[in-house]
């Protein structure tokens, strides 16, 4: 009995020892958005952490260092390496918090959906009543201007691959994008000067993490580094 107890924690350790990817979620999301990743990740040997973080609760500045560093890598234990998939602002809180701090172990960075360069919806309805209610001051910091978080931060300094998507469900908020869109984010909105690869799926901002063509993305990027193009 007392073998099996140790050999289990042997076995225990090994496992925790590997790569950790976190997952963070977008403005006015919850963890279960990420939930379609969870499982194909851990079949591929990954470590999971899926970060809930109030997204609508507090500043970019604030939410930055709670998702990434003490929800995220605090919780990735033992691991070699720490990957972060991201949606829409998650991807936001990873650049914010990659360029005020170092983050221990960084491996690789998949962004899905991220307003890398804002989002023109914010510029257009920022004062419109219920925008601050339901989007918070995190929603307030994602326009296009000068003032805005994304248009403060530098080029990327680590590997990483943005997905964006070119279909949208919603043509009232379409209206203020340029053309091509997901629906939230112009096609062009989710570059960002230093990324490694880049790829685009004809799905809406909101659905985009459940594809099952995205999800074999990540994979892919997350072990060689760039995403899957043959064929």
């Amino acid at each position: 009995m007392r073998f099996i107890a140790v050999l289990l924690l042997l076995q225990s350790g090994s496992l925790l020892a590997g790569e950790c990817v976190v997952l963070i979620h977008g403005l006015a999301r919850t963890a279960s958005a990420m939930n379609p990743l969870v499982k194909p990740l851990e079949a591929n040997g990954y470590q999971v952490v899926n970060v809930d973080y109030p997204s609508r609760k507090q500043p970019i500045e604030v939410l930055a260092p709670l998702a990434v560093q003490e929800l995220g890598v605090q919780s990735c234990i033992n691991a070699s390496k720490v990957h972060f998939v991201t949606h829409s602002l998650g991807g936001i809180l990873v650049r914010y918090q990659a360029e005020k701090s170092n983050i221990e172990n960084l491996g690789h960075v998949v962004m899905i959906a991220p307003p890398n360069q804002g989002s023109e919806v914010v510029d257009h309805l920022r004062d419109v009543p219920g925008f601050f209610t339901f989007n918070g001051p995190a929603g307030l910091q994602l326009g296009t201007d000068e003032n805005s978080i994304p248009a403060q931060l530098g080029p990327v300094e680590f590997s990483l691959g943005v997905i964006a998507g070119t279909d949208t469900i919603n043509p009232i908020l379409s209206q203020y994008l340029p053309n091509p869109d997901d629906g939230k984010v112009s096609l062009q909105s989710t570059k960002v000067d230093g990324m490694d690869d880049f790829i685009v799926f004809p799905h809406t901002h909101t659905f985009i993490m459940r594809s099952k063509q995205v999800i074999e993305q990540v994979l892919y990027f997350l072990e060689h580094g760039k995403f899957n193009t043959a064929g």
